[in-house]
């Protein structure tokens, strides 16, 4: 998408990723039944201390219209990524903003803050049966399935791994 730049979220921009994850969580059907999720996506301040919290804003209106969060391995919000690891978290595009190459934009800032730290490889979870778009672009990305590493945090939700090899530039 022209017109779009990816940057670190910065306190300003909380607000509004905050919004923008929960909102499209809810559309997606994610948080149906979901008991305290939502204010986990909310957090965008604690989430900024344990990571990176990245957003893709609109250069035109200075709208944020998507947002996600780049971790390491050992920190707060990692579930997968191993030693020389990365992994993201939480990526999110305004239900309003989607079908514009914003969750794209996101994914490739992730891979390459990733090769920028030398990781061998990035990692995500996605919850089975929900963000079928967001599934497509990653496999589209070059991320494949990982079924060992599949896991279950709750009854109910059934999260299964992907896993982007990096290659050394």
């Amino acid at each position: 998408m022209t017109g779009l730049s990816v940057r670190r979220a910065g306190p300003a921009d909380f607000a509004a990723v905050a919004r923008l994850t929960v909102a499209a969580y809810e559309a997606d059907g994610q948080l149906k039944g979901e008991h305290g999720y939502a204010a986990v996506l909310a957090d965008v301040a604690v989430r900024s201390e344990h990571g990176e919290v990245l957003v893709a804003v609109d250069q035109a209106t200075g709208a944020v219209l998507g947002s996600v969060t780049f971790v390491l391995p050992g920190t707060r919000y990692a579930e997968l990524s191993g030693a020389g690891e990365a992994e993201f978290r939480m990526l999110a595009v305004d239900p309003a903003a989607q079908g514009r190459g914003v969750g794209a934009a996101l994914v490739e800032a992730c891979v390459s803050r990733a090769t920028e730290l030398g990781c061998s490889a990035v990692m995500i979870c996605v919850r089975h049966g929900f963000a079928a778009s967001a599934q497509r672009l990653y496999r589209r990305r070059g991320f494949v399935r990982v079924p060992e590493l599949d896991w279950s945090p709750l009854a109910g939700v059934e999260l299964l791994a992907l896993r982007l090899e990096l290659t050394a530039a």
